[in-house]
């Protein structure tokens, strides 16, 4: 299992697709299965396009937009909207590895999501050999 370590601002879509394929590399892995975790409920991971930075923006606006911070919330720490958007995007992907790459679609770019920042936060990569 491979551990890193991001400083995150209040908001934000992170590509952590590098650091996945560092993990696969370092793992020496052909075929197989790559887990990519988040241990944090106000934050999350997902995959979406790279090549137009406006689309994290986008989206980042659209979860803003769909889960508002709310008078009515009534967690004692202020972050509910933080929470629901972890929710929405998931704390974990899947990747098939073929051929030592992990399988991504020609945009696609794996991402960590900051929803409750600034923070260090930690994510987990665990690569697994096709048996």
């Amino acid at each position: 299992m491979f551990q890193y370590t991001l400083n995150t601002a209040k908001e934000g879509f992170y590509n952590i697709t590098d650091h996945v394929k560092d993990a696969i590399r370092r793992s020496g892995i052909i075929n197989g299965i790559c887990l990519v975790y988040c241990p944090h409920t106000s934050a999350g991971i997902t995959i979406n396009e790279s090549a137009d930075p406006d689309v994290v923006k986008d989206l980042l606006y659209a979860l803003n937009e769909t889960f508002p911070d709310r008078p009515e919330f009534r967690h004692s720490e202020g972050n509910s909207a933080a929470h629901l958007k972890s929710s929405v995007i998931g704390n974990s992907v899947n990747l098939i590895v073929a051929n030592r790459t992990p399988v991504l679609g020609t945009w696609q770019a794996i991402y960590f999501t900051e929803f409750d920042g600034p923070r260090v936060r930690k994510f987990y990569i665990q690569v697994i050999e096709k048996a």
